[in-house]
């Protein structure tokens, strides 16, 4: 019989690889290695056997909590005599920079659709709620890009909330990794989800000044950890990759790095580390960490080593 780990005076239960993986029971894959090769992020090796071993079990547990969650919307037409409208199910994933939230996103949502109680899966990264250069220069934050005061924390969270009440079509701004800025008059339209999957560094956070949070509409929380040293080596081989290929575009906001001796250009990707990344991630980001209702932990080759999921 699976056994588990229960960590004493912890609200978590805590798997192995092992343990986490067996969860799978008997549900097919469905992802194919071209498949895979389509959501992949950049100096990524994420392989079919860590998508088999821990997305998988992790879909096939979101998909009986979003049964669950539509019984008890049941239950409560019930109770009041009428019949309510479908809620989508949002699901929350943080994390560092680095630490692969994009990827894990992506694979979710691919098996997620695959399940035929909930074909419809949206993803939205809150990359697109940034606030533009423009805003960010004029408020002398530009320094500050990804820290909870640079993003339209508004209108994300009356994104979500119109979202969750069903309303149909909404809306969201689209952020430009090649510009690194907001694409002016360009949107994501999400039209009714069966599930809505949030990603962004912050999702996770509260504080004070606000009456919501994004994080107030979730369903269920994910967030994706890893040691700061591996989080460091991984943005660092990323920059390396995107010098020899994204960068190299003249439109590049980065460009000028692809111009510069590769030695030059880390010793600069490591101040912004050190000065931006590693800063919010200690203030902001970890600090949430704890609010998950799942957290994935990484070891040094982004192999997923341990599954904390919070009792119930």
């Amino acid at each position: 019989m699976h056994t588990k780990s229960e960590l004493p005076f912890s609200p978590y239960l805590e798997f192995s690889r092992d343990e986490w993986a067996h969860l799978r029971a008997s549900i097919p894959l469905g992802l194919t290695e071209a498949d895979l090769a389509q959501l992949r992020g950049i100096n990524e090796q994420i392989s079919l056997d860590e998508v088999a071993q821990i997305h998988l079990p992790l879909s096939r547990l979101l998909n009986l909590h979003v049964a669950a969650t539509q019984d008890l919307h049941k239950v409560t037409s019930a109770f009041l005599g009428r019949l309510a409208g479908r809620t989508p199910y949002v699901i929350g994933l943080a994390g560092s920079v680095s630490a692969g939230k994009s990827t894990i996103s992506r694979i979710l949502q691919a098996l997620l659709s695959r399940w035929p109680e909930h074909p419809k899966v949206a993803l939205v990264t809150t990359d697109g709620f940034l606030l533009p250069n423009a805003t960010l220069e004029a408020r002398g934050i530009m320094h500050r890009k990804g820290f909870p005061e640079s993003y339209d924390v508004a209108k994300l969270v009356q994104f979500v909330s119109d979202v969750k009440s069903g309303r149909a079509p909404v809306s969201a701004p689209v952020y430009s990794h090649l510009t690194y800025d907001i694409v002016p008059g360009e949107e994501q339209v999400v039209d009714s989800p069966d599930i809505l999957i949030i990603e962004g560094l912050n999702v996770l956070q509260t504080g004070a000044g606000r009456t919501a949070f994004v994080s107030d509409f979730f369903d269920f929380s994910i967030y994706v950890d890893a040691q700061e040293e591996d989080l460091l080596q991984w943005f660092l081989s990323r920059f390396a990759r995107l010098r020899e290929t994204a960068f190299l575009d003249p439109r590049s906001y980065f460009h000028r790095f692809a111009e510069m001796e590769e030695a030059d250009a880390l010793d600069i990707a490591r101040n912004v580390w050190n000065a931006i990344n590693l800063v919010n991630l200690r203030e902001n980001i970890e600090p949430t960490r704890e609010r998950a209702q799942l957290i994935l932990e990484k070891g040094p080759t982004h192999l997923v080593q341990k599954i904390r999921l919070r009792k119930m």
